[in-house]
């Protein structure tokens, strides 16, 4: 949050360097900073990995992935060469110790560089099943030690597969980080619009008096992707919806929408905050999850003109698979401010567009006093694409006839001429200069496990025990999911067509 802070002198070590998140996302969200002048001439990068390579062949791999990737700044003359300068690489078992000291020896190098701290950034762009590992490597050989400097650990999700491995892991990493060292990241969080909730919320007076159940209808957060698998059938099949974005990104939405105000901008007050409405959500126990929960899983349609395959058609698939590409799922906090309003969430593939929203859908006026119905005014957080915020309310038309018609008023990030930061750019930064606020503490990731559990024992029930469901495929490719979703909104309610 506080971007008048540079980071100290410092090291950013990646580990999985070369894979897809690295080359896509990450490289080009470091080359931004670098290039604005936001990580100081104290910097350097070094990428880990299993593949065996050298520094020259590594920073040619991370200049041809900035040359090539769409999330890449504008490139100033003679960036490239000066950014390749910063660029050093180590390979390694994971599992061993030979490469944690390779590391070490790079931070001695990057101290006497530096004139300085070995300060140190650990980011894991790795699979799950490596976090551990690592993270026990680098204890081993004492970099996270920071009596020589300040030693963080980034994590991507997902933060375990369940609520029983994301405790062991949280376990596995406070043997050796503290949990004030540990930075876990969802880059939902790292969106301008996101932010913007808490800025529209909390800076101004006109809204937070009508966040409540007095004013309050219902809240819908929508994250709808228009893409199949793209090759990830691997990783799908395990994860299936809600672990890939229900139990993360979309609680972390709902999390920041239904808490408090809390009584300081700073990590802890916020994510204090956050946890106490996570805790005052009601339990989903196995009864309860047909009554709350709808799941679905997409077949063969039409996708902007153009016919594509279904999930099990999908390859890498298994044959009759169940995994559920679809959840819509209905939310109650019991607490005094939202008693009585429904939080629901969607998330699916193969939905008609990709869209990220959050809406806050106000009940009707008390009293109809002009022709025709009564409507509902919405406050919706645009998140992607086209950041902004729009607010639609009843107005006259222009005639003889007391005729009203809905109208929008829209505001876009575009509208100050400035481009947009990327998520990850935002986030990295933040850890640089020890700013956690938009990373989710561990108390925040076990309540959100808690909340879904319910639904992963009834829909991962093992074949003999598991209630029947229904008959996937369920919604047609290019579709805003299956049937049962409309029914979950309940009588005179409707999801928002995006």
């Amino acid at each position: 949050m506080r971007r008048n802070r540079a980071p100290e002198p410092a090291t950013l070590v990646i580990f999985g360097a070369t894979g897809d998140l690295s080359r896509r996302k990450l490289l080009p969200a470091v080359f931004g900073l670098w290039q604005d002048g936001l990580l100081g001439s104290a910097f350097n990068i070094v990428g880990v990995g299993r593949q065996e390579m050298t520094d020259e062949q590594f920073k040619d791999y991370a200049i041809a992935a900035l040359q090539e990737s769409k999330e890449t700044d504008a490139i100033q003359p003679g960036s490239l060469e000066k950014f390749r300068d910063l660029l050093y690489y180590e390979f390694g078992d994971f599992a061993g110790d030979e490469v944690y000291a390779k590391l070490g020896r790079e931070l001695d190098r990057a101290e006497e560089a530096h004139g300085g701290r070995k300060n140190a950034l650990f980011y894991l762009s790795t699979p799950p099943s490596l976090f551990e590992p690592i993270s026990n490597g680098l204890g081993r050989l004492g970099l996270a030690d920071q009596s020589e400097g300040w030693r963080r650990l980034v994590i991507e999700k997902p933060f375990g597969r369940d609520l029983a491995s994301a405790r062991a892991l949280n376990d596995a990493i406070h043997k050796v980080w503290d949990e004030s060292q540990v930075y876990r990241i969802d880059h939902y969080l790292g969106k301008e619009t996101v932010q913007n909730l808490m800025a529209i919320r909390f800076g101004n007076a006109i809204f937070e008096p009508l966040w409540n159940r007095g004013y309050v209808d219902h809240v819908q957060i929508t994250a709808s992707e228009d893409l199949g698998l793209e090759g990830r059938a691997g990783y799908y099949e395990e994860a299936g919806v809600v672990r890939d974005m229900l139990q993360n990104h979309l609680m972390q939405l709902f999390a920041l929408t239904a808490m408090e105000p809390p009584a300081a901008f700073d990590a802890d007050a916020i994510r204090d905050e956050k946890v106490k409405v996570l805790r005052a959500v009601k339990e989903i126990p196995s009864g309860r999850v047909k009554s709350v929960a709808v799941r679905g899983q997409y077949g063969p349609g039409t996708m902007y003109g153009e016919k594509v395959t279904g999930y099990r058609e999908e390859p890498n698939v298994k044959e009759g698979s169940v995994t559920p590409t679809y959840v819509a799922l209905k939310l109650e906090v019991d607490n005094w401010r939202w008693q009585g309003v429904p939080f629901f969430l969607r998330t699916g593939k193969r939905l008609p567009k990709k869209v990220t929203e959050i809406a806050v859908v106000f009940k009707r006026p008390p009293l109809g006093i002009f022709p025709g119905g009564l409507e509902r005014n919405v406050l919706a957080f645009r998140i992607q694409p086209d950041e902004g915020v729009s607010l639609k309310f009843s107005s006259k038309t222009p005639g003889q006839e007391m005729v009203l018609r809905e109208v929008v008023m829209d505001f876009r990030y575009d509208a100050f001429g400035a481009q947009l930061e990327s998520p990850y750019s935002r986030l990295l930064l933040d850890a640089m200069v020890g700013d956690a606020t938009l990373f989710p503490r561990e108390d925040e990731v076990d309540l959100a496990w808690q909340i879904v559990s319910g639904i992963l024992d009834v829909w991962e029930a093992e074949p003999g025990r598991r209630e029947k469901g229904p008959d996937f495929p369920n919604y047609t490719s290019g579709t805003w999911g299956p049937d049962e979703a409309d029914e979950l909104m309940g009588d005179d309610r409707r999801w928002r067509r995006l």
